[in-house]
């Protein structure tokens, strides 16, 4: 049997399998979102919801954990991803 990369989201704090994840990641160039999940820089993992994004989004949790200010285009992105 294959093992499942587990991964935790920073808003739930949920081990969830890194396919229902999706990563944020702070690079040289700002934070972007990474749907592949293999660019190079510090990641953070969000769950893919629409609630959890808002949440991730009024706490700040992603500028606290990539210690980079997240841009209002990078929250338009993972929103459209849904």
């Amino acid at each position: 049997m294959k093992k499942i990369p587990m991964r935790t989201c920073v808003v739930t704090k949920e081990k969830l399998p890194k396919k229902e994840l999706i990563r944020v990641v702070r690079t040289e160039n700002g934070v972007i979102v990474d749907p592949s999940g293999k660019v190079n820089g510090r990641g953070a993992y969000l769950k893919i919801d629409r609630e959890v994004f808002e949440k991730a989004k009024k706490t700040k949790i992603l500028e606290k954990h990539l210690e980079a200010e997240v841009k209002e285009e990078v929250f338009d992105e993972l929103n459209k991803m849904i």
